[in-house]
């Protein structure tokens, strides 16, 4: 959404001091996908950990299972997560500015650039009549709509080119997507980071997204965990 509006985008876009990035506090190590009641039944798995609920900082790490059966860490980058921190996603509310935790596919990846080389994940390209409409009375909440959908208030949307910096590179989260509950939330993307915290969604660096998209592969059936290091939201219990 615009600036001002109920979005999820960067902190870039939100007033001064919930984009304020706190100190950063010592982070526990990031768990392993082992560790976890349910993978998704692929063979690659990106994990989000912050240390607790109230963080807006924390880990993303990317594994992928051998022939073995063994998880191997390909890769991390620091992360940030929703100004207000995390909540459970089954529960979570529209603008609340919280990433929602949970276990979470990923459709398809997007971008304002051209997919970095190697990407094998459908990229679908930003322009100027692209939107993410996030219009709890439109026809379609929660999608990509290109050109806006009649029933979509542009209020109540996001104008994806006019976020150059934070969707230079993003992927759909798989958060609420499938059958969209209303009001339940919109637009959750793992995406570049702006100049903080996110209003909902999961941001890493500009290289580290370029290194995911590279990575990748839908054939192998990648999730996305997003979780905390312990607690009712714990990654473990995902």
């Amino acid at each position: 959404m615009r600036p001002g509006v109920l979005a999820l985008v960067s902190a870039s876009l939100l007033p001064p001091l919930l984009g304020a990035m706190p100190a950063r506090a010592a982070e526990p190590s990031p768990s392993s996908p082992s560790s976890l009641a349910d993978t998704g039944g692929g063979s690659q798995l990106l994990l989000a950990q912050a240390p607790s609920v109230k963080s807006t900082s924390g880990t993303l790490s990317w594994w992928e299972r051998r022939r073995s059966g063994t998880w191997v860490k390909v890769g991390s980058a620091p992360a940030r997560f929703g100004a207000k921190g995390l909540v459970e996603g089954r529960v979570r509310q529209q603008g609340s500015y919280t990433t929602p935790t949970g276990l979470y596919d990923l459709p398809y990846a997007f971008g304002i650039k051209s997919a970095p080389t190697g990407t094998r994940v459908k990229y679908r390209r930003v322009n100027g009549s692209s939107w993410w409409c996030e219009d709890i009375r439109s026809r379609v909440y929660n999608r990509w709509s290109e050109p806006l959908a009649r029933d979509c208030r542009a209020t109540e949307s996001e104008r994806l080119i006019s976020y150059a910096t934070q969707y230079a590179y993003g992927v759909v989260i798989g958060y609420n997507y499938a059958k969209p509950v209303k009001g339940r939330g919109a637009g959750i993307f793992l995406h570049v980071n702006g100049r903080g915290a996110t209003a909902g969604c999961v941001s890493v660096p500009v290289d580290a997204m370029r290194r995911i998209l590279g990575w990748v592969d839908p054939a192998r059936g990648p999730h996305l965990a997003i979780g905390t290091a312990s607690g009712s939201t714990a990654l473990d219990r995902y």
